[in-house]
């Protein structure tokens, strides 16, 4: 056990690392079939407001024809599968900032997460489909993703607020945290880096460190692994069986960080073309400059290599965006509603303003990635950026209709610069997000099983295999 341990690093660590070098050599020749495919999942918390998602000129099934009114968890009211081109209709105005890519925008909605949902949030279940909340019970989609695409240092990358963020408040707890989004498997979630400023030390430090101090590192972890191999030998005669389990587990998480550093290496000259700065709002507590932060953080992991997939929360319910001039928390605002915020605007009005925010900062990851060549195009048409909400489109409920605003490509899979909406709840014709993760899976090259995630007793009527038609090429 430990002799095949030291041949991993003498050698062995060469070969782990063929399929890693050889999708670079793809990368940079732009060999067709070969090109990388890559995701970022945007997950905001309380609710994505599906009103005003609906292109000027469509019927707005989500209002009553009457007086206007919002018709909350009801989800849509009756009507037919809605299709249509982007390009026929002006964008709402919350997602003018992404009018340059509406040939790479689609608006998916009344997709339904029924039977696992929480209250203010459905946890693991809005990645997984599967009613966890606190506990993970099955991998969520994009580590599926990661581990089946990423060949670089990490397989996923998560970035996510921890707690509040408030002017002039206590500093947040720096560190990793568990946001209950993304597990690897059942029991095992995917730690999260909350702060900007260590994410980047993580990600980049050592690659835009000057060149003896990268070699003074590889070197180190190199000896401590050659070491820690002489030793496990020494005492290993000693050990119950139970115990040189354990250690040889202990001995593995040196060897898969060895192996991540080997593979920054073979970046080094990528990661300090396309590193970002790591500016004042790097250390800032303002949302705003915090979202801003994560985003520049995503498009260059995406851009250097580091990793195929990204996720990222980028607030908490606690957190409050006064430089929108909210006083209010996420969760007030999702209680309001019409009523009136203490902006001034009404509570769909200011939820709408913050995912205005988030999407002004996707719509500049999408210009960075847009400006990297590759293949025919470009990074973007290559990645897809994933916007959603851990609790559907509602603050409480409202799993069935949860939506989804996609951006970017995955070279030519899917049918982009649409607006598709389902037929309502239990209505024939109705599809799941579990439909849609299975697109995914099929876009990236993965061969989807028929189902994904839990079934959902209430649309045993209904046909839920396969990916969503609509949104396949």
């Amino acid at each position: 056990m430990i002799q095949k341990r030291r041949q991993f690093l003498k050698g062995g660590a060469s070969l782990a690392m063929v399929p890693f070098l050889r999708s670079l050599q793809a990368q940079a020749t732009g060999q067709h079939g070969a090109l990388p495919r890559r995701f970022v999942f945007v997950v905001k918390s309380s609710g994505i407001d599906k009103y005003n998602l609906v292109p000027d000129g469509l019927e707005n099934h989500y209002v009553s024809p009457d007086d206007g009114s919002k018709l909350g968890n009801t989800a849509r009211r009756l009507g037919p599968m809605v299709d249509v081109a982007l390009s026929e209709h002006k964008l709402p105005e919350k997602l003018s900032r992404l009018e340059a890519f509406k040939d790479r925008l689609t608006i998916i909605q009344s997709l339904s997460g029924e039977g696992f949902s929480g209250n203010h949030t459905a946890g693991y279940g809005a990645l997984s489909c599967h009613n966890s909340e606190r506990v993970a019970v099955a991998p969520t989609i994009d580590c599926l993703l990661g581990q089946h695409l990423s060949t670089g240092p990490y397989p996923i990358y998560g970035l996510a607020t921890n707690g509040r963020l408030l002017e002039g408040g206590s500093r947040l707890d720096e560190s990793y945290c568990y946001p209950n989004i993304s597990a690897y498997k059942a029991g095992m979630p995917v730690p999260f880096q909350a702060s900007p400023r260590k994410a980047f030390v993580e990600l980049f430090g050592a690659s835009v460190a000057p060149p003896e101090q990268l070699e003074r590192e590889l070197a180190l972890g190199g000896n401590l692994m050659d070491f820690l191999a002489g030793d496990a030998r020494r005492i290993e005669k000693q050990l119950s069986a139970e115990d040189r389990e354990r250690f040889g587990l202990y001995l593995n998480s040196f060897e898969e960080l060895q192996n991540v550093e080997s593979k920054k290496a073979a970046l080094a000259g990528r990661i300090k073309k396309f590193a970002p700065e790591p500016g004042d709002h790097y250390d800032s507590m303002k949302p705003k400059h915090r979202i801003e932060s994560y985003f520049e953080l995503a498009a260059a992991s995406l851009i250097t290599g580091l990793t195929h997939v990204m996720t990222v929360r980028p607030d908490t319910l606690g957190v409050e965006y006064s430089e929108l001039g909210i006083s209010n928390s996420v969760h007030a605002l999702g209680h309001l509603g019409d009523s009136k915020a203490t902006n001034g605007m009404t509570g769909h009005e200011a939820r709408a303003a913050v995912e205005q925010l988030h999407l002004e900062g996707i719509a500049g990851m999408a210009e960075k990635l847009d400006r990297v060549p590759e293949g025919d195009g470009t990074m973007l048409d290559n990645t897809l950026i994933v916007y959603l909400s851990c609790s559907g489109g509602d603050h409480h409920g409202g799993q069935a209709d949860w939506p989804f605003l996609l951006l970017g490509g995955m070279a030519d899979k899917l049918r982009m610069g649409r607006y598709l909406e389902f037929p309502k709840y239990r209505e024939q014709g109705h599809r799941t997000i579990g439909n849609l993760y299975l697109s995914f899976m099929q876009a990236a090259g993965i061969q989807p099983p028929d189902s994904f995630g839990q079934p959902d007793a209430n649309l045993k009527d209904l046909d839920l295999t396969g990916t969503l038609s609509e949104l396949m090429a």
